[in-house]
């Protein structure tokens, strides 16, 4: 499995952006997809931002819920997240990541999110 994503981009301040994570082959029926970011490159620290699990049911990190939606095409192996009112503390290299909650974790190469105030 392999994934790429995309999107990113420089937005001020209240704007909006939307990613995109495409898988190479249908996962979605055993794969947990999740959203992470890293906002300092000097760290390897990648924080949790949202994920949607196989049966479709998404979950949050507080500080964006209300301003984020992840969501996914089944057709276009795709998963989505949108990003709304942005802040400049959501600047971040944003990744991708499938797991299938048994040996299998794979991430992509990351997207960077840049938003000015």
């Amino acid at each position: 499995v392999q994934l790429v994503e995309s999107g990113g981009g420089l937005v001020k301040s209240g704007g909006s952006l939307r990613l995109s994570c495409a898988t190479s082959e249908p996962i979605f029926n055993t794969y947990e997809m999740t959203w992470f970011r890293q906002a300092r490159e000097d760290r390897r620290q990648r924080d949790w931002v949202a994920g949607i699990t196989v049966g479709g049911e998404t979950n949050y990190t507080d500080s964006v819920k209300d301003r984020f939606i992840i969501s996914r095409d089944n057709a276009k192996n795709t998963v989505f997240l949108q990003m709304d009112n942005l802040q400049p503390e959501d600047t971040a290299v944003y990744y991708c990541n499938a797991d299938n909650l048994h040996s299998d974790s794979v991430w992509g190469q990351g997207t960077r999110v840049t938003v000015s105030s």
